[in-house]
């Protein structure tokens, strides 16, 4: 098959397109390749995959609507994992614009080339942002998410709303995946696995929200990635049975978490640092950040319904593999 992987220079878009390479299809990868955080990094990754032969990449904004439909046109994609977007919670707070561009135009963007060019499944990323100030736990696709905190979170909604809409009056098949705090080798800078391994490893003081009464549902790379290409395979169909609910009706459109579903204290992910590190951090200790919530918890079972499958990579094993790329790739 012929993929489109958006976001291709990105933590999670290289690794699926690293994926779908293996299994033999063919992949064509874009990304805008902005700063917001280190280029060096995503172009890294891109060339970690012109190892394959099957893999072309495009630099293209998700913006840009007249290349966006020129490249629908001229690949005939059978399918497409849109994992581009504008990243960051706090982020938003400064640069708006940078949101509505990638994350909701570019959407729209992607949601056209799929509706003019019979993509028979579209894929495309989340976030467990969405959640926002619902405090029933562990998180449920059936939970009502009508209160986002941050505008990154309200994006990402509006993702979800934008695709039924289009599942529903286009008949094009769309599964949006609820991304929970995914981390490991190749990870994004502005993440706290990141950037708490750095700041340890530097002997610099780390930055610790909410006096470290938080937790997160981290979500190892690996099983993103299964989680992704499962899902694929599970094309949504039209079901005039089914009852309308947060995440279904009867148009052909999935909502999914993929989280580990096993909720950590940050203080034990940081302890987790800290020991695969050898090195004890240094801690400011900080109020909670506008924007942030104060734990996340995935509930995996429609995910297992649907493909059989469940995160398996524990905390230990994930940040082990993480400092061991980061100490790698950085010379430490």
């Amino acid at each position: 098959m012929k993929y489109l992987v958006t976001g291709a220079a990105g933590f999670i878009g290289a690794a699926v397109a690293h994926r779908l390479c293996e299994m033999g299809h063919t992949v064509v990868g874009i990304d805008n390749l902005n700063t917001y955080y280190d280029v060096n990094l995503k172009l890294e990754r891109l060339q970690s995959l012109k190892m394959h032969y099957n893999f072309t990449f495009l630099t293209l904004d998700l913006f840009e609507k007249a290349s966006v439909a020129s490249l629908f046109q001229v690949e005939k994609f059978d399918k497409v994992i849109h994992l581009g977007a504008q990243a960051g919670v706090r982020f938003s707070l400064e640069n708006p614009n940078a949101y509505s561009d990638a994350n909701l135009a570019g959407h729209i963007n992607i949601l056209e080339g799929c509706r003019h060019n019979n993509v028979q499944h579209l894929i495309y990323a989340s976030s467990s942002s969405v959640y926002g100030m619902n405090t029933q736990q562990p998180f449920k696709e059936s939970h009502a998410v009508d209160h986002p905190v941050s505008l990154y979170a309200a994006t990402k909604r509006a993702n979800e709303l934008l695709s039924h809409t289009y599942s529903h009056l286009y008949g094009i098949p769309t599964t949006g995946l609820r991304f929970f705090t995914v981390y490991g080798p190749w990870g994004r800078p502005d993440m706290a696995p990141f950037k708490f391994t750095k700041a340890i490893a530097e002997g610099k003081a780390i930055d610790v929200y909410n006096h470290g009464d938080m937790y997160r549902d981290f979500t190892y790379i690996d099983d993103i990635v299964e989680g992704i290409v499962r899902v694929q395979g599970v094309i949504p169909v039209k079901d005039d049975a089914t009852r309308d609910t947060p995440n279904s009706s009867d148009a052909p459109y999935s909502i999914y978490n993929i989280g580990n579903g096993s909720p950590v204290r940050l203080m034990d992910f940081i302890e987790a640092i800290e020991e695969s590190l050898g090195v004890e951090a240094k801690k400011n200790y900080m109020p909670m950040q506008p924007g942030d919530v104060p734990s996340t918890w995935a509930s995996t079972e429609e995910l297992y319904k649907a493909t059989g499958y469940k995160p398996v990579v524990d905390i230990k094993t994930g940040v082990d593999k993480f400092v061991s790329w980061y100490k790698d790739f950085y010379g430490i």
